[in-house]
């Protein structure tokens, strides 16, 4: 889970100010000194650390805290705005051209997974009904170019490079003429990295930035590296004045330094997050929905976007008109947990709802192989099966768990589940006979 440790220490340090009818300013200070400790083994960078202690500390011993009825949610209320604005305030969307094509130079180290998430960013293009082309100029990496054509294979995003060329800056200028006549909207420059910054590696991105002046230089830092990656950062801010940055491993990240220091050291916003190997694991970073989660608020927003993503309207309606009618069968069954497995990980999407932390995640063992059986099992089913699960006799369950590599108690237990379901969606229609509920999915999952 994304700052796992930090967020049960925030927590545990806050919790104790909750519930207090009044509190001292030795309270405020016993508690500070618990966040303080939290972010430093966090790897938040030391005066990042000092500067928000201190804004909170000014605020919370003021008299309206102090006098408030309840002086320690207005504490936790504090510390949520200050983490906000340390990482940004608000989303800093990318920006796009107004005379295409719209060119993105992605810079970094080597390893960060600049190439990885140059595919990433153009699905997320592609998504916008945008025609995005990759380039490679990275001329020095072996396989780097073929690395990229891969990506770009797996996205049917076009590659553009020019065989036997060492000249990079020729390379990007190459490139916008065939994005030009092949009608590309957007050109994503994925540049060679180094395993430490030098001047080479600097020159060379200079002279791309001086031909091509590229609307976001985007810097793609790996989470993990913690306090380093804002070093990272730091010194090619210094040299190329970098629009933003991209965020790999945040799925990964324990610690969650790197997140809550670069926006305060280079004064650039985090604009995507990876979260996950997928293509389609990126996502816009949003600070104030961050600060939300890090203390246990919950990022119902990030939910619904999900839902909206992964849900269509029209499919939406269909189910709900085959709920309506019983007609619902286990092919339906089917589609709607793959949507929901679409949305990531289930423990991820319980993590996000308000009131859930991380210790009480801790007992809960969402088995994802589990899903995956229920699967092989429906899926080892005729179409006439999935329909009408009552004529499953003996004779076909033997076929259907040997064709899923699973077991007759495992079948009947998922008939059971999905008797139940239907009985549960019958009850919860009667329920809301004749309520009309606008924007309400309809699904049992969200019910």
């Amino acid at each position: 889970m994304i700052f796992e440790n930090l967020s049960e220490k925030l927590q545990n340090a806050l919790n104790k100010l909750r519930g207090k009818g009044k509190l001292t300013e030795k309270d405020v200070d016993l508690v500070m000194r618990e966040v303080k400790l939290a972010l430093l083994e966090s790897d938040v960078n030391f005066k990042v650390v000092k500067n928000f202690i201190s804004s909170v500390k000014e605020r919370a011993i003021g008299k309206e805290v102090m006098e408030s009825l309840t002086p320690g949610q207005q504490v936790v209320k504090i510390v949520n705005e200050e983490l906000t604005a340390l990482m940004g305030e608000k989303e800093e969307k990318i920006q796009i051209s107004s005379k295409p094509p719209t060119i993105i130079m992605l810079c970094g180290l080597q390893g960060a997974g600049k190439t990885t998430h140059a595919g990433k960013l153009c699905k997320y293009f592609l998504k916008q009904n945008k025609k995005p082309l990759l380039v490679a100029c990275d001329v020095y990496r072996p396989a780097a170019i073929k690395q990229l054509q891969v990506v770009g294979k797996s996205i049917n995003v076009p590659v553009f490079t020019i065989e036997n060329c060492k000249d990079v800056t020729k390379i990007a200028n190459e490139s916008i003429k065939y994005a030009n006549s092949n009608s590309n909207d957007i050109v994503i420059l994925d540049t060679a990295g180094r395993l430490h910054i030098d001047e080479v590696l600097m020159d060379e991105l200079k002279s791309i930035k001086e031909s091509l002046n590229p609307i976001e230089i985007l810097l793609v830092v790996d989470s993990m590296t913690g306090q380093d990656a804002v070093n990272v950062a730091k010194s090619f801010n210094d040299t190329l004045d970098i629009t933003g940055v991209i965020m790999t491993k945040l799925d990964g990240d324990a610690r969650g330094g790197a997140a809550l220091s670069i926006k305060a050291i280079t004064k650039k916003a985090i604009k995507f997050v990876g979260v996950g190997e997928k293509m389609d694991d990126l996502e816009p970073f949003y600070p104030d929905r961050m600060a939300s989660r890090i203390l246990g608020m919950g990022d119902i927003l990030s939910v619904i976007d999900k839902v909206q993503k992964q849900f269509d309207l029209k499919k939406t309606r269909e189910l709900e008109e085959k709920i309506r009618k019983q007609t619902f069968t286990l092919e339906d069954f089917l589609n709607q947990m793959r949507q929901v497995r679409n949305m990531g990980p289930i423990q991820d999407l319980l993590a996000m709802m308000p009131g859930v932390n991380s210790k009480m995640l801790k007992n809960v063992n969402v088995d994802e192989k589990e899903l995956d059986k229920i699967e092989a099992m429906i899926l080892s089913m005729t179409r006439k099966e999935r329909e009408n699960p009552d004529i499953l006799d003996n004779s076909r369950k033997q076929r259907i768990t040997k064709g899923s590599g699973t077991n007759i108690t495992a079948l009947n237990k998922l008939l059971k589940q999905f008797k139940e379901s239907k009985k549960m969606m019958k009850k919860m229609q009667e329920m809301t006979k004749g309520v009309k509920k606008k924007g309400k999915f309809g699904l049992p999952f969200f019910k």
